[in-house]
């Protein structure tokens, strides 16, 4: 059975828990409390980073490529397009979310209440600046949930938690949201904490 190290609250954490829910696969969770289950994952992964994902001998601790093998070791249903110029653009796309909203964590829950600031208003640019992307298909770049969909996903969940508001005319990012979060896998792939951020 594959393990995942995660937080209750981590959004990286949470594509890998939506992912592994999408899939039907069976896998055990081991949230990270105290010293002694921080250094089993110190063992495992030199960065001491979550999400850690462990199948068999295999130790995977970028998000991304923890993804990718998810979806090629259970290929049903098959989440990357078959042709490589799909995969290619797939790609693409979740660096570009990594790239674009997840680098602004750090800041979204800093301290700091200018940088916090400063970070959603960011991140709502950003979000604003892709609408026309949410509305164009079914789902984000396509007409089948795909990867995409799963990095995009727990980021707007957490919109409320940030306390970053969407305007009226942003009707398709939240069409979007619904739809997605109405999946059951992403309903079981909540947190007690990651449900309290939407009350």
């Amino acid at each position: 059975m594959m393990t995942l190290y995660s937080s209750q609250n981590c959004a990286e954490c949470h594509v890998l828990r939506f992912l592994l829910a999408e899939k039907g696969v069976e896998y055990e969770v081991r949230f990270l409390e105290g010293d002694e289950r921080q250094q089993e994952l110190l063992d495992l992964n030199p960065y001491s980073l979550v999400p850690t994902l462990v199948d068999r001998d295999l130790v995977l601790y970028e998000t991304r490529v923890a993804a990718e093998y998810v979806d090629e070791r259970f290929p049903h249903p098959p989440l990357m397009p078959l042709d490589p110029a799909g995969r290619a653009a797939t790609r693409l796309a979740v660096f570009r979310v990594l790239h674009d909203w997840y680098s602004l964590w750090p800041d979204l829950v800093n301290p700091d209440s200018r940088r916090r600031r400063e970070a959603r208003k960011a991140l709502r640019e950003r979000l604003l600046a892709g609408s026309a992307v949410f509305g164009a298909r079914r789902y984000f770049l396509s007409d089948e949930f795909s990867l995409v969909d799963a990095f995009v996903a727990p980021m707007l969940w957490r919109l409320p938690f940030f306390q970053v508001e969407l305007p009226a005319d942003a009707g398709v990012i939240e069409q979007y949201a619904a739809q997605v979060f109405a999946r059951p896998a992403f309903q079981q792939s909540l947190t007690p904490a990651e449900q309290a951020m939407r009350g």
